[in-house]
């Protein structure tokens, strides 16, 4: 499945923590999100890892799962970064 992981992370050495952890499982397509294509128990693991660096008082992360169909019909424009697992449009 398709996850797009975003944060806004207060701390930059948390910051720099939570970039890290995702570059782990996912690429990054801009300065604070990530595609992740990942099997549920290895989302599971990312998201705890995640939940385990953030200060819930101050930051804040969100992750949108895809199916398949919502994967192949999302639209982007201008220059990025695709995985290879996913379709991308230029518009």
């Amino acid at each position: 499945m398709l996850i797009v992981i975003a944060y806004d992370i207060a701390d930059p050495k948390r910051l720099a923590k939570v970039a890290k952890a995702c570059e782990d499982y996912g690429a990054r397509v801009q300065y604070s999100v990530f595609e992740c294509h990942l099997d549920p128990d290895t989302f599971e693991t990312l998201w705890l890892t995640l939940l385990d660096l953030i200060n819930p008082q101050e930051d804040r992360i969100v992750a949108y799962k895809l199916d398949a169909r919502a994967a192949r019909e999302t639209l982007t424009a201008g220059t990025m970064v695709c995985t290879d697992r996913v379709v991308c449009y230029l518009v």
